[in-house]
């Protein structure tokens, strides 16, 4: 039986686990107890930090492992390349896996790669935003789930917006950006010896500013087909700038009204929020979990899509409570696949954190609720 170290142990990782074991693998699940929900799930669940690398290497060369992966987690990705370079396993080398985990480092290989991009600066003691043109945005370096995130029209806000992006960072960093204005997508894809394999291009709906989270995700893209191939061109260069060989990615962009397309960041993982786990095979038949698991373990098929849908994700919070009714009656809606509310209280949107709930959907064009 092969043996598969997961890296994370929440929700997000809780549909490789489960695919994992459905496929016969064994599976060994590090984390924190606190929110593991994947700990009752796997065979084996280890209760230390995912960034002690050095802990976990020893225990998965005790075990013997044949592969090592996560999905949906930033912070899991230089663990997981840290240990399969470590134990000679397929994964993409660790000082690449720290460069897909910092905005500033990516933002430099980006401009080393020509990828367009926003113009950028790293929030350090004696930084300058000279030249600059408002608004701005203000991120942590090493944090995903919009948390930390600021929209700044003047500078006035800036110092502000630096402080709390930097005490959300797991390193204190901070990151300043021109602000790009436009539509949203994410790309999903999966690599294989350095070549990359577009799955589907994922509309996004946010909040307004300052905080931009997100509240939809739809499969597919309904954009037009000269900007889809803008975008699909874009995503390569960005995936081979940051030497992203093997396994799931989670590239973000946006297009401007002149058509003008920005890459914003690329996650060497699966994307969260039921993008990668759910929605790209309700929407192309394509089973990425089992695609990522494949990749951990040394094999690889080329993708095949045997359907075409569409699918999304509405996120329940204060400023989308028309979603509670739906959710609460699911079986009224013959497009809802799954739906869950998560905290019957509803919270003014600052991050993803504060959402309330879900639902998903497969139907045969774009449902709107």
């Amino acid at each position: 039986m092969k043996k598969l170290a997961i890296i994370g142990a929440s929700y997000l990782q809780l549909p490789i686990v489960q695919e994992a074991k459905e496929m016969g693998i064994e599976t060994h699940c590090f984390a924190w107890a606190d929110g593991a929900v994947c700990k009752d799930v796997a065979d084996y669940f280890y209760p230390i930090s995912i960034l002690d690398k050095e802990e976990i290497l020893e225990i998965c060369q005790q075990i013997k492992i044949d592969g090592i992966t996560t999905i949906a987690s930033d912070a899991a990705v230089p663990t997981v390349c840290f240990i399969a370079g470590k134990m000679g396993l397929t994964g993409n080398a660790f000082e690449d896996a720290f460069v897909a985990t910092d905005k500033y480092q990516m933002r430099k290989r980006f401009a080393e790669f020509s990828v367009s991009s926003p113009k950028f600066v790293i929030a350090d003691e004696d930084y300058s935003i000279v030249g600059f043109r408002f608004p701005l945005i203000v991120k942590p370096t090493d944090r995903s789930g919009s948390r930390g995130v600021m929209k700044i029209e003047n500078s006035a806000d800036l110092q502000e917006a630096v402080e709390r992006a930097q005490s959300e960072s797991f390193t204190h960093h901070a990151i300043v950006e021109e602000y790009v204005s436009g539509s949203e997508v994410s790309v999903e894809s999966i690599s294989w010896k350095g070549k990359h394999y577009i799955l589907t291009i994922t509309d996004k709906v946010t909040t307004e500013e300052p905080y931009f989270v997100e509240l939809e995700h739809h499969q597919p893209s309904l954009l037009s087909a000269d900007i889809q191939q803008k975008i699909k061109i874009e995503t390569l260069k960005a995936l081979t700038s940051l030497n992203i060989s093997y396994g799931a990615s989670h590239s973000e962009f946006k297009i401007t009204k002149d058509g003008e397309v920005f890459a914003i960041e690329v996650g060497a993982r699966m994307g969260g929020d039921f993008i990668g786990s759910n929605l790209v095979k309700l929407s192309t038949g394509y089973d990425f979990v089992k695609g990522v698991i494949d990749v951990a373990l040394g094999h690889f098929e080329e993708p095949t899509y045997s359907v075409k849908h569409s699918s999304g994700v509405y996120f329940l919070c204060k400023e989308t409570e028309h979603l509670l009714p739906v959710i609460q009656h699911p079986e009224r809606y013959k497009e809802i696949i799954e739906s869950e509310i998560t905290d019957t209280e509803l919270h003014n949107i600052q991050c993803s954190a504060d959402r309330s709930g879900y639902l998903i959907y497969q139907a045969e064009k774009r449902f709107i609720v």
